[in-house]
């Protein structure tokens, strides 16, 4: 950085901020640089967050989604209606009498296969929220700087407005002052 966008930066993390330059952390730094130099930090961090999953996440997003939804809820009623109606009609050649034991193992590895798919979909969600919830500091923390520095500007201007008011009242008391004296020069005089 020039001296001064330098001096630019360390008035804003004083001013704005409360810190000095050196003990910012780099997501100030980097919200403190963006303020400076005017540039957004609007962005879609969930677009971005879903662009860099790999096929295996993908997909274990899907059977998380496929697996918590009333389709599936309502699939796998129906097809335990099913099994268990075909396998009591069928009595003594049923392929998987009474006790089910097939139908429980193969519900068994189901759902050992299910949870960490959901828990693995569940935990990247938690990534994807954090990250969500760090850009948004950001761009709450921009907005406060922004703000910040509109208020200093209209301070600012509102001392030179005062200022220039304040002339202007002085000169108008000097000449009214003059016109004052001249009249009672005048008076005197006659």
């Amino acid at each position: 950085m020039s001296n001064d966008k330098t001096d630019k930066f360390i008035h804003a993390a004083e001013t704005f901020l409360g810190k000095a330059e050196d003990a910012l952390t780099e997501r100030e730094r980097s919200v403190v640089e963006k303020a400076i130099r005017r540039q957004t930090l609007a962005r879609d961090s969930g677009a971005a967050f879903d662009d860099r999953l790999t096929f295996g996440q993908r997909l274990a997003d899907g059977v998380a989604a496929f697996g918590g939804s009333w389709a599936f809820i309502a699939g796998f009623g129906i097809f335990l209606v099913l099994w268990t109606a075909t396998n009591i009609l069928l009595a003594n050649r049923a392929f998987d009498a009474y006790p089910f034991i097939f139908l429980n193992l193969m519900l068994s590895m189901l759902a050992a296969i299910q949870a960490p798919v959901i828990m693995m979909s569940q935990n990247r969600q938690a990534a994807k929220d954090r990250e969500a919830s760090a850009h948004d500091y950001e761009v709450n923390l921009k907005s406060e700087i922004e703000i910040m520095a509109l208020h200093e500007k209209l301070d600012h201007l509102r001392s030179a407005e005062m200022r220039e008011l304040i002339t202007k009242q002085q000169e108008q008391i000097d000449l009214l002052t003059k016109l004052i004296e001249g009249h009672l020069k005048e008076v005197e005089s006659k």
